[in-house]
C-alpha cells in the first residue's frame, strides 16, 4: 500500500468550496480519495445570521417597502427611548463624579457621546448602503456603547454593598443601548445583502456545537478564518478526513504513528495550515517536481547561454570575415571612383572657370555698351542741339527771304515811281536800279536755298542720330544675349556639379549594397540616360530602349567605361533598360 493508498474519507469534498492556496504555490490533488467510511450526516450551511445565502432576487413590493419604513421609524424611536433614558442620568454622573465642572458641561459630554454614536451609525449605514462598508467603524460604537452602559450602571450604583436587585437595575440600564446596536447591527446586515446580493458569505457555525465541544470548534474557526474557509460543512468533512487518515495510519502501524515517514505525517502536520489530506500528501511529490522543473529550467537556461554565445562568437568572426572582404573591396572601387571623381572634378572645376570667365567678358562688354549707349546719348543731345540750329537757322532764312521779297516789291514800286516821275533819271540809271533790284532777288533766292541745305543737313544729322542709336540699341541686345549665355553656361555647370553630386551619392550607395562591379557599371548607364533627360515614367520596355539608345549610344557607354568590345557596352545597356523598366531611381 502506498502512501496515498488510504482507506475512503468519511465525506468527499465540497466542489463549491475554494481550499486555502498552498504557500508554495501547490496545486490540486492528483487523485481524490473515492468513497467514504461512514455515512456522515450532511449539515445544512447558514450564514453568520442563520438565514441562508441565497439572495431574493425581486424588487420588495409595496408591502414589503412599508414594512422596512416603519423598522425605520420604530428604530428611530428606540434610539430617540434610549438617549433620553441615558441623557441625565449620565450627565449627572459626569458632573458629580467625573469631576466636569458643571452641570452644563456634563450634558454636552453626554450629548457628544450619544451624537457620535449617532453620527458613526449613520456613516456606517450610509457606507453600506454606496457598497463601500468600513469594517472598523462597528467597533468604536460598541466601544462608545459599552461606556454608555457603563456609565448609565454606575450612576445608579447603592453607596453601600450590592444587592441582588442592584445588580437588575444596573443590568436594566443597558437593555436599551444594546438592543438599538442589535437593531443596527440587523439593519446593516440587511442593507449590505440588499445592495450586494452576489456577495460570498462565511457559514457560521451552529451554537450547539460551541456548547458541546467548544475546544474543538474553536480550532475549526480559528482555521476558518484565517485560512478563508467560507464552508462550514467544507471545513467538517476536513477534520473528519484528517481523523479517518489518523485511524488508518494507527491501523497500518499498530498503534504506534511515530514509526510513519515524514510524508505520512504531513497531513497532521499541515492541517493548521488549511490543507487537506489530499494536498498535504500530494506536496512531496508536487515539490520534487517543482525541483525538478527548475533545475530543467536552469540547465536549459545554461544550455541557451552556452548556445547564444557560441552563436554570437560564430557571428562575430563571420562579422569579422564580412567587415574585412568588405573594406578590401571597398577600397578597390574606392580607389576606382577616387580617379573618376577627381576626373569629374577637375572638368568641372573647369567649366566653371570658363563660365566665370565667359561672365567676367560679358560684364566687360555689357560696361562698353553702356559707356557707348552713355556716348551716343550725347550725341543724341548735340545733333538735337544741330537741328534746333537748323531749324533757327530755316526760320531766320525765311525771314531774310520775306525780306527780299519785300524788298523786290520796294523795288518795283521804285522802278514805277521812278517812270511815273516821268523818266527824271536816266535809262542807265534805270538799268541799274533793276540790276540791283534782280542781284537783291537773286541773293533772297541764294539764302533760300542755303537754309533748304541746312536744313537737309539737320534732317541727315537726325537720321545719323537715329541709327547711332538703334546700333546701341543691337549693341546692348547682343551684351544681354552674352550675359544670358554666360548665366545658362553658370548654370548648365551647377547642373553638371550637382549631377556629379548625384553620381557620388549613387557610387557609395552602391558601395554600401555591396554590388558587384558590372551592376555598378549597369546603374551608371542608367544613370547616364536619366542625366541625358530620358523620362522612363509610364513608358513600356521598348519604349524605353528606344530612348535610352536614342541618348547613348555605344560609343558613349564604351568610353565612359573604358571598354573595347561593343558586345559588352550593347549589354550594358540592355540591363539598364531591364533596371529603369523596374523602377530604379537614384
Amino acid at each position: 500500500m502506498t502512501i496515498t493508498d488510504w482507506p475512503r474519507t468519511a465525506a468527499e469534498p465540497d466542489p463549491d468550496s475554494a481550499s486555502p492556496a498552498a504557500v508554495s504555490g501547490t496545486p490540486k490533488p492528483v487523485s481524490g480519495t473515492p468513497g467514504t467510511v461512514s455515512k456522515a450526516p450532511e449539515f445544512v450551511s447558514e450564514t453568520e445570521s442563520g438565514t441562508g445565502t441565497e439572495a431574493s432576487p425581486a424588487k420588495l413590493t409595496g408591502t414589503q417597502k412599508w414594512t422596512a419604513a416603519a423598522i425605520v421609524v420604530a428604530a428611530l424611536a428606540l434610539a430617540g427611548i434610549g438617549l433620553y433614558l441615558s441623557f441625565e442620568h449620565v450627565a449627572d454622573f459626569a458632573f458629580t463624579e467625573l469631576r466636569f465642572g458643571s452641570l452644563g458641561k456634563g450634558q454636552l459630554f453626554a450629548v457628544g457621546v450619544d451624537v457620535g454614536i449617532m453620527v458613526m451609525i449613520a456613516v456606517d449605514l450610509l457606507m453600506a448602503w454606496l457598497k463601500r462598508p468600513i469594517s472598523w467603524i462597528r467597533y468604536p460604537v460598541w466601544l462608545l456603547t459599552a461606556a454608555t452602559v457603563v456609565l448609565n450602571a454606575a450612576s445608579g450604583a447603592p453607596q453601600g454593598a450590592w444587592k441582588l436587585l442592584d445588580y437588575v437595575a444596573a443590568g436594566a440600564h443597558g437593555v436599551v443601548p444594546v438592543l438599538f446596536i442589535m437593531v443596527v447591527e440587523l439593519g446593516r446586515t440587511s442593507i449590505d445583502r440588499v445592495v450586494r446580493p452576489d456577495q460570498e458569505e462565511r457559514d457560521s457555525i451552529p451554537w450547539l456545537r460551541w456548547i458541546l465541544a467548544p475546544v474543538a470548534t474553536a480550532r475549526i474557526f480559528r482555521r476558518m478564518r484565517l485560512w478563508g474557509v467560507t464552508s462550514y460543512p467544507e471545513m467538517i468533512r476536513r477534520d473528519q478526513q484528517l481523523i479517518a487518515y489518523e485511524q488508518w495510519l494507527k491501523r497500518k502501524y499498530k498503534g504506534d504513528i511515530s514509526q510513519a515517514s515524514e510524508d505520512e505525517l504531513l497531513p497532521m502536520k499541515m492541517a493548521p495550515y488549511g490543507y487537506t489530506v489530499d494536498q498535504a500528501l500530494a506536496m512531496p511529490d508536487e515539490q520534487e517536481q517543482a525541483a525538478q522543473e527548475r533545475e530543467e529550467e536552469a540547465e536549459r537556461r545554461r544550455l541557451d547561454a552556452e548556445t547564444r554565445s557560441e552563436v554570437a562568437k560564430a557571428e562575430s568572426e563571420a562579422e569579422r570575415l564580412r567587415a574585412k572582404g568588405k573594406v578590401e573591396a571597398v577600397r578597390a572601387e574606392v580607389d576606382g571612383q577616387t580617379g573618376q571623381a577627381r576626373a569629374h572634378a577637375r572638368a568641372q572645376v573647369s567649366a566653371a572657370e570658363r563660365a566665370a570667365e565667359l561672365e567676367q567678358e560679358a560684364l566687360d562688354k555689357a560696361l562698353i555698351a553702356e559707356a557707348r549707349a552713355r556716348e551716343a546719348e550725347a550725341e543724341r543731345k548735340e545733333a538735337q542741339e544741330r537741328e534746333a540750329k537748323a531749324e533757327a537757322d530755316l526760320r531766320a532764312a525765311e525771314l531774310e527771304r520775306q525780306a527780299a521779297e519785300k524788298r523786290k516789291e520796294a523795288a518795283e514800286a521804285d522802278r514805277v515811281a521812278a517812270a511815273e516821275a516821268q523818266a527824271i533819271e536816266t535809262r542807265t540809271i534805270a538799268e541799274a536800279r533793276e540790276a540791283a533790284a534782280e542781284a537783291n532777288r537773286r541773293a533772297a533766292e541764294t539764302e533760300k536755298a542755303a537754309a533748304e541745305t541746312r536744313r537737309a543737313a539737320a534732317e541727315a544729322d537726325r537720321k545719323r542720330v537715329e541709327e547711332e542709336r538703334r546700333q546701341e540699341v543691337a549693341l546692348a541686345d547682343i551684351a544681354r544675349a552674352k550675359k544670358e549665355a554666360a548665366d545658362a553656361e553658370k548654370a548648365a555647370a551647377e547642373t553638371r556639379r550637382a549631377a556629379a553630386e548625384i553620381e557620388a551619392r549613387a557610387a557609395e550607395a552602391d558601395a554600401a549594397a555591396k554590388l558587384t562591379p558590372r551592376q555598378r557599371s549597369v546603374r551608371r548607364v542608367a544613370r547616364m540616360a536619366l542625366a541625358a533627360g530620358l523620362v522612363p515614367d509610364g513608358l513600356a520596355y521598348d519604349d524605353i530602349h528606344h530612348e535610352l539608345c536614342e541618348r547613348i549610344s555605344i560609343a558613349d557607354v564604351q568610353r565612359e567605361f573604358d571598354v573595347s568590345s561593343t558586345d559588352t557596352a550593347s549589354k550594358y545597356r540592355q540591363e539598364a533598360v531591364v533596371l529603369l523598366a523596374d523602377g530604379y531611381r537614384p
